[in-house]
């Protein structure tokens, strides 16, 4: 019965010792050497790749944002505001608000549901009506896909070049600025396929709105 009691009670302290050494190793050790090798080697990265303007944090560049006019009373969706370069639809965004999320994610719809295809096709007559503009005409076909569908999760932050060129002469109208001059900034602002093969050149929404900011207040 003693050796039953005192072998029950090493085991007992012996899986106690266990948990206390991998709660140190594993629960602090280990968590407080990743985080000082992410800050060391990938501060931006490790802290969400925010991007600054102005000294103070405006977003992500890894998560899309929406450019809309303030709602106006029992306005379900608000008018995106034509100043800036519109991101891409975000069909797939909603809002939990028990907890006060925003919960992304795609449409889930098939490409010939009737619901989808409506979205579609309202987004492209949006599109078209909103950039034609000071005797520039977009036609249906020139609309490209990013600009009528949203990407897997909802938070693209980035359009093709396709699209943000399209935009180019209503932002320009509606700033005060050249043509030529939006149409640099979206050049300088376009990203090239990663190592020089991998996915298609594109253009972060967020930071090419910052430079229109920046080029807008000299002008």
């Amino acid at each position: 019965m003693n050796n039953s009691v005192g072998n029950t009670a090493r085991l007992i302290w012996a899986g106690l010792r266990a948990l206390l050494v991998l709660t140190v190793v594993c629960g602090v050790i280990y968590p407080l050497a990743i985080t000082g090798v992410a800050q060391a080697l990938f501060h931006d990265k490790a802290n969400g790749s925010e991007i600054k303007a102005d000294g103070k944090v405006v977003g992500s560049e890894l998560i899309g944002q929406t450019y809309n006019l303030p709602p106006k009373k029992g306005e379900e969706t608000p008018a995106p505001d034509l100043k800036w370069f519109q991101p891409r639809p975000s069909n797939g965004l909603g809002v939990n608000t028990q907890y006060k999320l925003f919960l992304s994610g795609a449409t889930n719809r098939s490409g010939d549901n009737p619901e989808l295809i409506k979205w579609v096709t309202d987004a492209k007559a949006a599109v078209v009506k909103d950039n034609s503009v000071g005797g520039y005409e977009v036609k249906p076909s020139d609309v490209p896909a990013d600009a009528v569908t949203s990407s897997g999760s909802g938070l693209d932050p980035q359009i093709s070049p396709e699209y943000a060129k399209l935009q180019v002469h209503r932002v320009a109208e509606k700033n005060h600025l050249s043509v030529a001059q939006v149409d640099k900034l979206v050049q300088d602002h376009t990203d090239g396929r990663t190592l020089g093969f991998i996915g298609e050149p594109r253009v972060n929404v967020l930071t090419l709105n910052i430079a229109l900011k920046e080029l807008a207040a000299k002008g």
